[in-house]
């Protein structure tokens, strides 16, 4: 695990008056903390799609459905998913060419999604089990601490 990545996002967790603080500040800690990196960034439950958060990096698609891409079906699986080359993915929704992997990362609370994670490097195969885990671990207690704060006052 990567313990001061992981002990960094704990302390900014700390006494947020809304998730809206929470979600900006981790995708800045993350996007800056780990090299190459070229978004980074939540994508929020709406219903039947998810809706562009907090995020670092180009501009990106605003709304994804459940349906559709890496976001998509790391939805639908209620799980991880980690693409090493997002071109041999038949459903990668490209918002930035220079993407070659993706790691989405769900957001569930007693079982109700809230959201995902989703990251993209410009490296093929960037991620490994260390760092996925420890974004794991941190989308965990993420879920844990913004259960009885608002997103926005």
């Amino acid at each position: 695990m990567n313990k001061n990545l992981y002990e960094t996002a704990n302390i900014l967790m700390q006494d947020h008056p809304t998730q809206l603080s929470v979600f900006s500040n981790l995708a800045s800690l993350i996007y800056l903390e780990l090299p190459d990196l070229n978004w980074v960034g939540f994508y929020l439950n709406q219903g039947d799609m998810l809706i562009l958060g907090p995020f670092m990096g180009k501009p990106a698609t605003t709304q994804i459905p459940f349906h559709r891409g890496v976001c998509g079906e790391c939805v639908r699986l209620h799980q991880t998913v980690y693409v090493p080359d997002v071109h041999l993915h038949p459903d990668h929704i490209a918002c930035d060419e220079a993407s070659n992997s993706e790691l989405v990362i769900p957001l569930i609370s007693n079982g109700i999604l809230l959201g995902v994670l989703d990251i993209d490097s410009p490296i093929k195969n960037r991620f490994d089990v260390e760092t996925i885990t420890t974004l794991e671990k941190i989308v965990e207690d993420l879920v844990n601490t913004i259960d009885n704060i608002p997103f926005f006052k």
